[in-house]
């Protein structure tokens, strides 16, 4: 993004965000208006072309062997979704695990063996529909999917944190324009990890209260569903960037009501439509912000999951990369009142 600005009406401010423990530079002079920050970036090549796609009904046995489907009958080809193993996976669930992490001589880190679980979650048989595209309670479905996945790898003891994740358009990382997700099982618990269950210390540290549970600035809600609200956080590391936060005190994502996951479903399918919309569909990455998997009681008072959204809209510079410290041109409370003033129904 260009060091040359037109807006010089709002002075800059740092932001400092006790979930993700983090500073934030907001500079609006980097950026005319809000809305100028749509996207720029294409979208994969040919995304209505399924003709060797393998993730698409009618072409299974062209994937890496699969986990479960939705309907579970492995008989029935009219599947709704697939879980499978990732064909070209990250880490190695063959590897005898636990791994013992080594320090080698004469150097100064660790290293262990690359033993996990990489999972695709390909999230409707048919090529061209998008997740905003589906049901809210299809959605929801491939929700349950994340959770009973989730359930599953937790068995196994050597793994400390699972990562779902969906990369959506080629600069947001996606290989296969079919719409999925993905599931990264890790034996360590990641930094990022790390320093968000710090913060979330820090704060019931001071305040005796959970971070997540305290949002409630009505500058930074976009929309709210019965069990959910969506906010733009206050110190938003990237431009409309966007939280779906559970309204209930709720510390791991795959012990949450199944009952509930059809309202997640229709506040993250309003979320994906209002930003297509206002930002000209843009690549995006979604995260569920989960706690790992082994906790003490206690940190189950402040540990409190949500989904994070980010359109990819402007690129990450040395800056950036050298400090740790993000720049974001647009404020959250700008940001959100971009997005409310989308008048769209929740769904669930």
């Amino acid at each position: 993004m260009s060091s040359q600005g037109q807006n010089t009406g709002r002075r800059p401010e740092l932001r400092h965000d006790p979930v993700t423990n983090r500073w934030v530079i907001f500079s609006p002079a980097r950026a005319k208006r809000p809305t100028d920050l749509k996207s720029k970036s294409p979208q994969n090549s040919n995304p209505n072309d399924n003709s060797s796609c393998p993730f698409c009904i009618g072409n299974e046995h062209e994937c890496a062997p699969e986990i479960f489907r939705v309907p579970s009958d492995p008989s029935d080809p009219n599947w709704k979704l697939r879980v499978i193993e990732n064909l070209y996976p990250a880490l190695n669930r063959n590897l005898e695990g636990p791994c013992d992490v080594k320090q080698d001589m004469g150097v100064p880190g660790l290293a262990m063996g690359g033993f996990g679980f990489h999972d695709v979650v390909i999230e409707n048989p048919v090529h061209s529909v998008h997740l905003c595209d589906m049901e809210a309670r299809d959605i929801g479905q491939v929700l349950l999917a994340y959770k009973k996945r989730i359930q599953q790898i937790a068995t196994v003891e050597s793994i400390k944190y699972v990562q779902v994740f969906k990369n959506h358009g080629a600069s947001a990382g996606a290989s296969m324009s079919h719409s999925h997700s993905q599931i990264l099982a890790l034996p360590i618990i990641p930094s990022s990890v790390s320093a968000r269950f710090e913060g979330m210390n820090e704060y019931f540290e001071k305040t005796g209260k959970c971070s997540l549970c305290e949002v409630q600035a009505k500058e930074l809600l976009i929309d709210e569903s019965t069990h959910f609200i969506s906010v733009v956080p206050f110190a938003a590391t990237f431009p409309f960037e966007i939280w779906i936060i559970p309204r209930a005190h709720s510390s791991h994502f795959h012990e949450f009501d199944c009952e509930k996951m059809v309202y997640l479903g229709g506040l993250l399918k309003l979320m994906l439509r209002k930003m297509s919309l206002q930002l000209d569909n843009p690549p995006f990455n979604f995260m569920i912000q989960t706690s790992p998997l082994q906790v003490k009681e206690s940190e189950l008072f402040y540990a409190h999951w949500f989904l994070q959204i980010i359109p990819q809209l402007s690129g990450v510079g040395g800056f950036e990369i050298g400090t740790g410290c993000y720049i974001n041109p647009v404020f959250p409370e700008d940001a959100a009142k971009v997005m409310r003033e989308v008048n769209l129904p929740v769904e669930g």
